[in-house]
């Protein structure tokens, strides 16, 4: 915030995907900063200190009443779109009719400017609003507890099933993307085309991720090695081609390498280090 301004005085920020990972805890940072939220989702949120509001990105029926007042934005693409350009790009050009003056676009560290996807939203923002930030996260560590086809394994099979060999992913705490988001959206002054690549503190391979649980979790959890192919039929069969494809591809980069880094991007941005998987594990059953 500005000198003299309070957080009363700020307009209304809205935030899509307001039950997923990164949005669920968003908003009650930004509650709790007195910031006015207006939680979106297609059936209108019920979170506190947020007002609810239905909103669809396959329709633009509910995307008038979801912008009304609001001034900055945070954005969740369209789970599993093989085009999300295709419904955002046109709701962002109402944003900025509507009058939002500052966005956050979640995207992934896997995904530049000008990329796949929503790599293809990144690159129009800076000919759609003067304040933008991107949030690159690696891969979220809730990705083995909460609802996600690894944590689905884990508890039925105790298997973690990759195509991403001995490669090794900087996987981070969707709290600290959250916390970095609530920055995006707040600070005086804004960033303006930030690009944020934002990992955890450690650099760690499926091996590592299925050792920490088993010896943390009570029951044990073995790496299964999967080729391209065998990952890219068993993603096939439960969604679009097309997705599956990228999805099996992101795999084959972190065996190439893709994604063994470490940025200092969330204790720049938050003033403290992110989480540990080892933290998050522990936090999460309990030793």
């Amino acid at each position: 915030m500005t000198s003299g301004e309070t957080p009363a005085d700020c307009d209304t920020i809205l935030v899509t995907g307001a039950t997923g990972n990164t949005g669920s805890r968003l908003v009650p940072r930004l509650a709790a900063l007195g910031h006015p939220v207006r939680a979106a989702g297609r059936r209108a949120p019920e979170l506190p200190g947020a007002q609810g509001v239905a909103f669809d990105w396959y329709d633009p029926a509910t995307h008038d009443a979801a912008l009304r007042g609001a001034a900055r934005l945070y954005l969740v693409p369209p789970t599993a779109a093989p085009d999300p350009a295709a419904v955002m790009l046109p709701f962002l050009e109402r944003a900025r009719s509507a009058g939002v003056r500052r966005v956050a676009l979640l995207s992934s560290s896997a995904i530049p400017a000008g990329g796949p996807g929503v790599g293809q939203v990144h690159a129009a923002l800076p000919d759609l609003f003067d304040a933008w930030a991107v949030l690159r996260p690696s891969w979220f560590m809730q990705n083995f507890t909460d609802r996600h086809p690894h944590a689905e394994s884990i508890r039925t099979s105790g298997v973690l099933l990759t195509a991403t060999g001995a490669g090794r992913v900087g996987f981070i705490d969707a709290d600290d993307i959250a916390a970095v988001a609530a920055h995006a959206l707040t600070d005086e002054p804004p960033l303006r085309g930030a690009d944020l690549v934002l990992t955890g503190p450690q650099s760690l391979s499926y091996d590592d991720i299925a050792a920490t649980l088993t010896a943390l979790g009570g029951r044990p959890v073995r790496h299964r090695s999967l080729t391209y192919d065998q990952l890219h039929d068993r993603l096939a069969a439960d969604m679009p081609a097309g997705f599956a494809t990228l999805l099996a591809g992101l795999d084959r980069a972190i065996a190439d390498g893709a994604e063994d880094r470490v940025t200092d991007t969330v204790e720049r941005i938050t003033g403290r280090p992110p989480r540990s998987f080892h933290e998050f594990a522990a936090a999460r059953w309990g030793t």
